[in-house]
C-alpha cells in the first residue's frame, strides 16, 4: 500500500466521526484507531517487508492539524502537488501579508505533469500559507487564508 494511499485514510478517519477503520489489501493490513496509540495486540503487518503499517499507526496517534485561521479560506481545486512559485527557486506568487486581487496566482498545483494556477477568489491579505512548498495536496484542503 502507497503511502499517499495511507495519508488519504489517515485523514479521511481524522475528518469523520468514525474513530477506527481497518482495511485489508491483499496481504498487507492497515487499522487506523483515532484518539489514541493503539495496543500492540492490534498493530498488524503480516509481510515482513511491508513497514508502511507501522508508519500509518505512528501518524494516526499525532494530533490532528491545526485548524485554519479565521478568514476567507483559499482551497485547492484539484488533488496534486503544491508549489509556491512557478519554478524551482523562484520568487514564491504570494507571502503572508501580500495584497492580492481577485483572479491574482497564488499558487500552481501540479497534477499528471501539467501546473495549473490557482487565483485567489477574493482580494485581500494573505494572512497564512497553510502547504509547504511541494507538498501533496487533496481536493478542497485549505491552502491559503486570506483576510
Amino acid at each position: 500500500m502507497d503511502l499517499r494511499k495511507l495519508k488519504t485514510l489517515i485523514d479521511l478517519v481524522a475528518e469523520s466521526a468514525i474513530s477506527e477503520l481497518e482495511i485489508s489489501e491483499g496481504d498487507d493490513r492497515v487499522r487506523i484507531v483515532k484518539g489514541g496509540v493503539p495496543s500492540a495486540g492490534t498493530a498488524s503487518a503480516p509481510a515482513p517487508s511491508v513497514a508502511a503499517p507501522a508508519v500509518t499507526e505512528a501518524a494516526a496517534a499525532a494530533p490532528a492539524p491545526a485548524m485554519p485561521e479565521p478568514g476567507h479560506i483559499v482551497t485547492s481545486p484539484m488533488v496534486g502537488t503544491f508549489y509556491r512559485a512557478s519554478q524551482p527557486g523562484g520568487e514564491p506568487f504570494v507571502t503572508v501579508g501580500a495584497t492580492v486581487r481577485l483572479g491574482d496566482t497564488v499558487c500552481v498545483i501540479e497534477a499528471m505533469k501539467l501546473l495549473n494556477e490557482v487565483e485567489a477568489d477574493r482580494a485581500g491579505t494573505i494572512k497564512a500559507v497553510l502547504v509547504e512548498n511541494g507538498q501533496p495536496v487533496e481536493f478542497g484542503q485549505p491552502l491559503f487564508v486570506i483576510e
